[in-house]
């Protein structure tokens, strides 16, 4: 088994990252600040919120063993989604996104 770490070596790795942090999310805003991009930069820009948050849905509804209680317990999550993507094309609420999903995720696991 190793060592754990000593305080001056987790400040140093702390410090580290947080600088490193800082630096990636702060320095572009003051260097770009007051500074059209170009539009297709935009463009490209403003599609990776919904990549990330569709990177994170796909982690959740797809796993190497998601199969492995059975067929209906790795479907569940996949038709809630369902669920959820038509509330989200028919309202465009993110509330009623909420409580469709819980709700369809919930009955499913009644059944």
């Amino acid at each position: 088994m190793d060592a754990p770490m000593d305080w001056g070596t987790f400040l140093l790795v702390f410090l580290a990252c947080a600088a490193t942090m800082l630096v990636c999310r702060v320095v572009p805003l003051f260097v770009l600040k007051g500074k059209n991009l170009p539009a297709g930069l935009e463009e490209a820009l403003g599609f990776i919120p919904p990549a990330a948050f569709a990177a994170l849905v796909a982690n959740d509804l797809v796993s190497p063993g998601m199969f492995d209680a059975g067929l209906w317990p790795a479907a569940a999550p996949l038709v809630a989604a369902v669920v959820v993507a038509v509330v989200a094309v028919k309202t465009k609420s993110l509330l009623w996104c909420g409580v469709s999903g819980v709700a369809a995720y919930g009955l499913l696991t009644l059944i």
